[in-house]
């Protein structure tokens, strides 16, 4: 485990997957994160590279070959290599190997660079084409926080805050592809009550959010958190069957619709980078 430390927060990272399981604020002793309970789902916050989401029969079409990919990619479960920057920033990297290119025909390298910068703990996505072709891809995040994280508080008690005004037209999941009925979810003056209900049909999977901005706040205590994200085109909001936790999923790509195609260059959101180029893109975690 890589451990990151300032006088205000402690973050704890896994090589496996490059997985944030933990975030203490370090003046209250609260936990941010979710504890992995396998009971429910046994995950903190996965990684989604190089897709996001289901594909169609899990089968995708590049120049006319077929290839497969389980839910959200691979890097989830690749062991990363670890660069440790200082007590307070790490960079997790994976690279394009045998393995890969079996199931993924592209070079690249993948480098996540976690950072503590007073109470905020962000995540960069670094993506690098060192190939003679366009890379296509996908990258999303999927952490889980802990609701309730406080005793004498339950999950009823808390709630999103939209930094702005949001109609949340949710497109329903159809085996977890992107189906044809949307749905709208009411919000007053853009708060989002969290009930264990909202998620009995799966997720919340919206498209072009005009907030960059979600906070995870309780009725009971004015502890809580901001979650920040520019440049997510998509956005999912899940939790497992009455479990204690919420994700907040910024997503750059998304599930297959279920009238799509298969061709991975056709597939929504699919990010398409030139040989010898890069691409980056970050969210952040404000404790409080």
């Amino acid at each position: 485990m890589i451990i990151l430390q300032n006088e205000l927060l402690s973050a704890t990272i896994s090589p496996n997957g490059a997985e944030l399981q933990s975030l203490i604020n370090k003046t209250t002793g609260m936990e941010y994160m979710w504890s992995g309970d396998a009971t429910y789902w046994g995950k903190f916050s996965p990684v989604l590279f190089p897709i996001v989401g289901t594909l169609k029969d899990d089968t995708y079409y590049h120049e006319e070959n077929a290839y497969k990919l389980p839910r959200h990619g691979f890097a989830r479960e690749k062991i990363f290599a670890v660069t440790q920057i200082s007590e307070t920033e790490a960079v997790f990297t994976i690279e394009s190997d045998e393995a890969t290119l079996a199931v993924y025909p592209f070079a690249f390298v993948f480098k996540l660079r976690y950072k503590l910068n007073g109470i905020s703990l962000s995540c960069t996505y670094e993506i690098e084409n060192p190939g003679t072709k366009d890379l296509l891809f996908s990258v999303g995040a999927h952490p889980a926080f802990a609701v309730p994280n406080a005793k004498d508080s339950k999950y009823e008690d808390y709630f999103l805050q939209f930094n702005n005004p949001e109609v949340l037209n949710t497109y329903k999941l159809e085996a977890g592809l992107i189906g044809t009925q949307t749905e709208i979810i009411a919000t007053e003056n853009g708060t989002l009550p969290l009930s264990p209900t909202l998620f009995y049909e799966d997720a919340i999977v919206l498209k072009n959010l005009e907030s960059t901005c979600i906070t995870i706040g309780c009725k009971k205590h004015s502890h809580g958190l901001r979650f920040h994200f520019k440049n997510f085109p998509f956005f999912g909001i899940w939790a497992a069957k009455n479990a204690p936790f919420v994700c907040l999923e910024p997503w750059c790509g998304i599930a297959d619709s279920t009238a799509h195609n298969q061709e991975l260059k056709d597939k929504e959101g699919i990010i398409k980078l030139s040989p010898n180029s890069s691409w980056e893109r970050s969210w952040q975690v404000e404790c409080f």
